[in-house]
């Protein structure tokens, strides 16, 4: 899975792929962050727990968390599952983005 998603606060390219257990972001092809996660399917309704959030250093400041956390959302909520936010970044990215409180279980 790769969708190329939008321009940073720069207007540089960003692209955010997805490996087992992690969504990455890239800015004009370089990985700059990620999001890890890992799945809870054990009941009806399956969860995608997220307990990590970073961008490297150099990189921080132009909004790539909030497109890579965008992006890794659109897609659990695409697949079905239900958003456990352990990781601060995503949590309060929920908080901003009342559209995911519905699949939303807090810890």
């Amino acid at each position: 899975m790769s969708s190329e998603t939008p321009p940073d606060r720069t207007g540089a390219a960003t692209t955010v792929t997805r490996e087992p257990g992690r969504f990455l972001i890239a800015v004009e092809g370089r990985t700059v962050g990620l999001a890890d996660f890992h799945d809870d399917l054990r009941e009806e309704a399956g969860k995608r727990i997220f307990p990590h959030t970073e961008v490297d250093r150099e990189f921080q400041g132009r909004g790539l968390a909030t497109i890579l956390v965008a992006e890794a959302l659109r897609v659990t909520r695409a697949e079905g599952l239900r958003i456990v936010p352990t990781c601060w970044m995503v949590a309060e990215y929920i908080d901003k983005h009342p559209e995911y409180a519905d699949i939303t279980d807090r810890r």
